[in-house]
């Protein structure tokens, strides 16, 4: 499937290639800490897939719970999380938030969930309101 996104102020543009099969949710610490939410939902690509559009992204390295080496890519003006990639620059996990067609993107597979906050298992029973309330 053809995507394309960016971060929130429109500075950095990307587009590439992605399975819409392999969408994936993570409750890993560092994702939470990351998103400032409860997990990340991602979209891997392939790196000859990928290419900017336009922008330049800021990068942040850290070792992640698994071990490898995980970089962090964002707009340095508007700081929104777009993707990442792994040490070898081979894999590349796209933030579903940063991409245009995201409504058309379900997530397969949930990792890490022996980190995964308490409540998030099944939200269904909370109200549902169609704006803020």
């Amino acid at each position: 499937m053809h995507i394309t996104g960016g971060c929130h102020c429109g500075a950095i543009r990307y587009q590439a290639e992605i399975d819409p099969e392999r969408i994936s949710i993570c409750h890993c610490t560092d994702c939470q800490r990351l998103t400032g939410s409860a997990y990340r939902v991602t979209a891997p690509a392939r790196s000859a897939s990928f290419t900017l559009t336009s922008g330049a992204p800021k990068a942040y390295a850290k070792y992640g719970d698994s071990g490898g080496l995980s970089r962090q890519f964002f707009c340095p003006n508007c700081g929104s999380p777009l993707y990442r990639t792994d040490g070898e620059g081979g894999a590349i996990g796209i933030r579903v938030g940063s991409i245009d067609q995201r409504r058309e993107l379900t997530p397969r597979k949930q990792i890490w969930c022996r980190s995964a906050l308490t409540g998030v298992e099944n939200i269904e029973h909370l109200p549902r309101f169609d704006g803020e309330d």
